[in-house]
């Protein structure tokens, strides 16, 4: 009966011996203080709901002061930021459907004098409205801003023009998603957000789970060279990753109406560089991990970033210029900006470019790693 009371030498020891596993398994401490620190950075620091700053761009035939006081308010108002000057409609147009800027302001011909002569003239907004979370709240300050940033130039004899309502319109268009439907944005990210947990998940258990039940001396036994070891493993996870995109995409035609108005190959060929790029990580992540638990926490480890930093929960122009920079290097992050493009602004080869060759970029970088890593591991 002695021997069944609670002894605080044999806990002590249990703890002890708790606290030296956890110092040998210094990766799992790290990620056990590491992923908490970056989820109160991330949260505290990174994630804003109520993006500012956007840029836009101007296009504009009237250049009288009453257009120039409307851009000022717009710029006070610190939800804009003109950083362009659009030339033709085209040019604007391919600013929007590229996501160089989040709105066009365009300024009519004779703007002001139509102005003047109290003939109500029209200014169109057109905003990316793809997220619609990105530019809800820009969009709600306009309108207040119309009266009164002209408000404060119709003095003197041209007060009598100050009527309620403004003296001129504000047309917005929502470009892609006018109605503002949550599922458009939502559904066509999953793909991103599925592929990049389950990828780099499914390849990192792979091998590290070789290695744990010895198999991988068998690897090394044979001649196989290491990218030849990788590429092997890599070419079922391919397969796997298009079988869900294609169950995703059914689903977002199907069940949500999302609409699909540029090239579905083009948009396949897109998916492969992406999964291409998680299956690296992957790969690289079991390299290093020793097993399959550490490569589970590895995997969380860059997946957290990727869903917080990528846009696909919070406005990517929300975001401080340091978290935008990490967000910039994640596939993810581009990943969003083409599939949304394609499925949703029906984004050609040209348009898409631009986000293409930073994964490009990724893979070269991360494989490289992977191969030098896994060298090592040969040794």
């Amino acid at each position: 009966m002695r021997g069944d009371r609670f002894s605080w030498s044999r806990f002590s020891a249990i703890v002890v011996k708790e606290f030296i596993q956890m110092r040998r398994d210094r990766l799992t401490f790290a990620m056990m203080v590491g992923i908490p620190m970056m989820q109160l950075i991330l949260f505290g620091f990174a994630i804003n709901s109520d993006p500012k700053h956007l840029p836009t761009a101007v296009l504009s035939a009237d250049h009288s002061p009453f257009s120039r006081s409307f851009i000022r308010a717009l710029e006070n108002s610190q939800y804009f930021v003109v950083e362009k000057q659009a030339t033709s409609e085209a040019e604007a147009d391919r600013m929007l459907a590229v996501g160089d800027v989040q709105f066009v302001i365009n300024i009519p011909e004779n703007f002001s004098r139509k102005l003047q002569r109290g003939e109500r003239p029209s200014i169109l907004v057109e905003a990316d409205a793809t997220d619609p979370s990105a530019t809800g709240n820009a969009i709600s300050a306009i309108n207040n801003l119309a009266q009164t940033a002209i408000n404060r130039d119709l003095q003197g004899v041209l007060q009598t023009q100050q009527p309620k309502p403004a003296a001129f319109d504000v047309n917005i268009h929502r470009r892609y998603n006018p109605e503002g439907i949550t599922q458009y944005n939502i559904v066509p990210g999953l793909m991103g957000v599925i592929l990049t947990m389950t990828m780099i998940m499914m390849t990192g258990l792979a091998m590290t789970r070789e290695r744990e039940r010895g198999t991988m001396e068998n690897l090394l036994a044979t001649p196989v060279k290491p990218f030849e070891v990788m590429a092997g493993k890599i070419m079922p996870y391919i397969l796997v990753g298009y079988i869900q995109v294609t169950l995703i995409m059914l689903a977002a035609r199907l069940i949500f109406n999302v609409p699909m108005l540029g090239s579905i190959p083009m948009l396949y060929l897109v998916i492969l560089a992406f999964i291409a790029a998680n299956l690296s990580v992957g790969i690289m992540f079991s390299t290093i991990a020793k097993n399959q638990m550490q490569a589970m926490q590895m995997t969380f480890f860059f997946f957290l970033p990727s869903l917080l930093l990528s846009g696909f929960m919070f406005p990517f122009r929300g975001m401080p210029p340091w978290a935008q920079t990490i967000g910039e290097i994640l596939p993810l992050t581009h990943f969003l900006r083409m599939v949304r493009g394609i499925l949703l602004k029906g984004n050609g080869v040209m348009d898409t470019l631009p986000h293409l060759w930073p994964i490009g970029l990724f893979i070269l970088f991360v494989v490289g790693i992977g191969l030098k890593r896994y060298r090592k591991t040969l040794d």
